[in-house]
């Protein structure tokens, strides 16, 4: 029975440093989920105000002028 604690034990201790290195792995990718979360809601509302500002930018810009020649430069510019 000696010879089979003896055994097991360095299998155990495998086990118990695959299962640490199994949480340690995972609060990381805890984390990073966390932070890219947090990034992606960041780019989201920077992309509502971005989208916002130019619907106000085209509504304040002047309809373009129709094309022709009233409407185009002399030729010595």
């Amino acid at each position: 029975m000696v010879a089979r604690m003896n055994h097991t034990e360095p299998e155990r201790e495998t086990a118990d440093e695959r299962f640490m290195d199994l949480e340690v792995k995972l609060a990381f990718q805890d984390r990073l989920i966390r932070d890219l979360d947090a990034l992606v809601r960041t780019f989201g509302t920077r992309l509502d105000t971005v989208e916002r500002e130019l619907r106000e930018l085209k509504q304040a810009m002047p309809a373009p002028l129709p094309m022709g020649p009233q409407n185009e430069p002399p030729p010595h510019y």
